[in-house]
């Protein structure tokens, strides 16, 4: 069994948040992979699929960044897991946007929900590390990470998100390597056409029709 974690806060003020770009991780696996229903679950939302006939848990805290260990401990301790079994994908401001970069226990450079997860459980977990730059000022973190990516930004974030969905059944495996490289090559080469076909990333409705909006704005509308 796998628990796949992605940091954020809850609800539309912050919804589309440079900060919630763990989320929307989530919410791309669930929809992509046809994951069972979110529910209300370890102080958080909670849903369950199979990637190569493995049980794997999707969950995005909902105590606010800040408290999210409560969350990941308490489906930990539920589920009897190991750390080796919990993977958390989070916003990292010493990365570039877009790129990725993977890490297995070591310091939590002062992000909240890092920091909050540690204190809960220790630090011999995986995290994916999630580029979304740096502002230029310390000054300016706490403002840059609250605000929404810019629409210059989403459409290469559209392809981020769906390189890691494509990837994650080998991370499921494994295999970090072989996901690295995934979305690595998703960046590089997004459709032998030329067209990007973008995902619908409503978890719990089935997809009828190819939905061509951007994908921060289909996060969005689930809000209003």
């Amino acid at each position: 069994m796998k628990l796949f974690v992605g940091l954020g806060n809850p609800g539309v003020n912050y919804a589309l948040n440079r900060h919630n770009i763990g989320f929307m991780v989530m919410d791309q696996i669930a929809n992509d992979h046809r994951f069972g229903p979110w529910r209300d679950k370890f102080k958080g939302r909670l849903c369950e699929g199979k990637l190569n006939s493995k049980k794997v848990l999707l969950l995005k805290p909902e105590t606010f960044m800040n408290l999210s260990g409560q969350s990941v401990e308490a489906a930990a301790n539920f589920y009897k897991l190991n750390l080796d079994q919990i993977t958390v994908f989070h916003d990292e401001l010493d990365l570039p946007p877009n790129k990725l970069r993977m890490k297995q226990g070591g310091g939590h450079a002062g992000h909240n929900g890092l920091r909050s997860i540690h204190s809960h459980l220790g630090s011999d977990y995986t995290r994916v590390r999630l580029g979304i730059g740096h502002p230029g000022q310390k000054d300016l973190v706490a403002s840059y990470v609250l605000h929404n990516f810019s629409k210059a930004e989403q459409d290469q974030l559209a392809l981020l998100l769906e390189g890691i969905s494509d990837g994650i059944p080998q991370l499921v495996d494994n295999k970090p390597s072989e996901f690295m490289n995934t979305v690595a090559l998703k960046n590089q080469h997004p459709n032998p056409s030329g067209k990007r076909k973008i995902k619908n990333m409503k978890p719990d409705k089935p997809i009828l029709q190819p939905d061509m909006r951007n994908p921060l704005q289909r996060l969005l509308d689930k809000f209003k």
